[in-house]
């Protein structure tokens, strides 16, 4: 696959040269952990990249659910994405200010929205701002327009989906977070949450998927890193990981890759650690 796809990832070259192409949208996607101390709202009010809009990961969500930032009901999405004068036609580059972290997870919600013409920035804002390109403070002028929503429900699981798939062997699980939460030797960030992982699940932490500069590696690196972790890739596969952001990285890698057929739990271990009636899996297996 060639490595500027405005389907799936977009280096920083390709953006300066479509900057101000007339159908081309900006969203900044930070968000952060707590324990990383930072904020994705201050920070893009700082400097962003010219004409970005600020697409807030909780905000734009299901508020009905006590899991953190859950798919918003299609209603809610088309009117927050109208809001920022995103719609049909348009060509949508996310990035976010880790260099690739929160960013696929909004690349990932866009394309269960049945809106494929979205792109991760490859390095996100700090390389954009390492090579001298522009950032500015002001908000972008905004002119609504609509959004065709045709939501693609087999990109998304849920826990009961996750269940029978663990139980029947016949879904890849993939878990995105690092080895000692997956083995369960490091307590998870999230109060009340057992340590471990979804029983039959594999392991491959997203930092494995990205480069020293938080760009993703090559589709022949992702893929060996892939099959060196024991994951069959011709089973259709479910991503997981701490609350489904860091999850969709691995779902962007298998799109760079050419696998098709995969989807996203998004009650993530947050669901499925907090729930007493859950088996938990404990080791490397």
């Amino acid at each position: 696959m060639k490595s500027d796809d405005p389907k799936t990832l977009v280096s920083t070259s390709w953006l300066a040269a479509h900057l101000k192409d007339p159908d081309l949208r900006l969203l900044d996607a930070s968000w952060y952990l707590p324990d990383m101390a930072r904020n994705g709202r201050e920070e893009y009010d700082n400097a962003h990249i010219p004409g970005a809009r600020f697409f807030d990961i909780d905000e734009v969500s299901d508020h009905r659910s006590e899991l953190p930032h859950m798919v918003p009901p299609v209603e809610k999405f088309m009117s927050r994405v109208r809001a920022m004068g995103i719609g049909d036609g348009h060509q949508i580059v996310v990035y976010d200010g880790a260099g690739l972290f929160s960013a696929a997870r909004i690349w990932w919600l866009f394309q269960l929205m049945g809106h494929s013409d979205i792109a991760v920035l490859d390095g996100g804002l700090p390389k954009w701002q390492a090579e001298g390109h522009p950032t500015e403070d002001m908000a972008p002028v905004i002119r609504d327009r609509h959004m065709t929503v045709r939501r693609q429900n087999q990109m998304v699981r849920d826990v009961t989906q996750v269940s029978a798939a663990s139980k029947l062997g016949d879904y890849e699980i993939i878990d995105a977070r690092a080895a000692a939460r997956f083995s369960g030797t490091a307590p998870e960030p999230r109060a009340g949450l057992r340590s471990g992982h979804i029983p039959g699940s594999k392991n491959v932490c997203y930092r494995d998927l990205l480069r020293a500069d938080h760009t993703m590696k090559d589709p022949d690196v992702l893929r060996q890193v892939f099959v060196d972790a024991g994951v069959d890739l011709a089973k259709p596969a479910i991503t997981s990981c701490g609350s489904g952001v860091t999850a969709a990285i691995l779902n962007l890698a298998m799109q760079r890759i050419g696998k098709a057929n995969h989807s996203l739990y998004d009650g993530s271990w947050s669901e499925w650690g907090m729930s007493p009636t859950l088996p938990v899996a404990t080791g490397d297996n």
